[in-house]
């Protein structure tokens, strides 16, 4: 779940930790990369990874301090990994390029090493917008879990900012998800949410079940499930691109 938090810009960032097994190490003042390193994954005997042209960065909700959402042991930051993953290696079959920002249970926050700030809150934020904003993608999709206090309330929720590129996008997820759940959805606009006013790139945050909800908690948590979701955002991500080149 993502919380509102207006705040100001930021200059400079440092980044470290999107995949794994190979290492960019970037040099300072380097594509404004101050400091850091950046980590993707790649292919057996692959030539050296390259962070141009890239299709979709997956933005991985909360992590290491900051679990998001709960329902008893169950957090939200586990489930967002899981799915993320998931969503990351149907893209890559569908041919795409796709990045991650993080790969393990860490905070991004204790990435920005840039950013005097005394909130590691903000610092989480920034450094997820300009990685975005660093890296260029065609588009941006930010996986997160809702709560309610009604446990009735249930099915995916797709918020996006206010350009057309970005409405496009939530609604090709939107309806993916809907035809899952089996709901009538339509994606919110989220104007106050920090990520998608900071992020250039067309944005979107994926509220990808309800974790107070016993039969959306089952689709979170069971693997099938999980393959399911990261299918069908998979497939909105898809038609929105194909959408994109006519």
């Amino acid at each position: 779940m993502l919380w509102p938090n207006p705040w100001g810009r930021a200059i400079k960032f440092s980044v470290s930790a999107i995949l794994a097994l190979t290492v960019l190490t970037f040099p300072a003042g380097h594509a404004g990369a101050a400091m850091g390193k950046l980590w993707l994954l790649t292919e057996p005997g692959s030539a050296n990874p390259a962070i141009s042209n890239v299709d979709v960065l997956i933005d991985v909700g909360h992590g290491g301090i900051d679990g998001g959402t709960s329902h008893g042991n169950l957090l939200e930051k586990d489930i967002n990994l899981a799915i993320a993953k998931k969503t990351y290696a149907v893209l890559r079959q569908k041919g795409y390029s796709v990045l991650m920002n993080r790969m393990n249970d860490y905070a991004l926050s204790g990435e920005n090493l840039w950013l005097k700030s005394r909130s590691r809150h903000i610092k989480d934020l920034a450094q997820r917008s300009h990685l975005c904003n660093e890296i260029k993608p065609k588009l941006m999709i930010s996986l997160h879990v809702n709560s309610a206090r009604r446990a009735s309330k249930r099915g995916a929720v797709v918020i996006h900012q206010k350009i057309p590129e970005s409405q496009q996008l939530a609604t090709a997820v939107q309806q993916a998800l809907n035809e899952l759940y089996g709901t009538r959805d339509k994606p919110v606009p989220g104007r106050t949410f920090y990520l998608l006013k900071h992020a250039k790139a067309p944005s979107v945050i994926v509220e990808m079940g309800f974790i107070t909800n016993a039969e959306d908690r089952r689709m979170l948590t069971e693997d099938r499930s999980r393959q399911l979701i990261a299918e069908a955002i998979a497939a909105g991500v898809e038609q929105y691109l194909q959408q994109s080149k006519k």
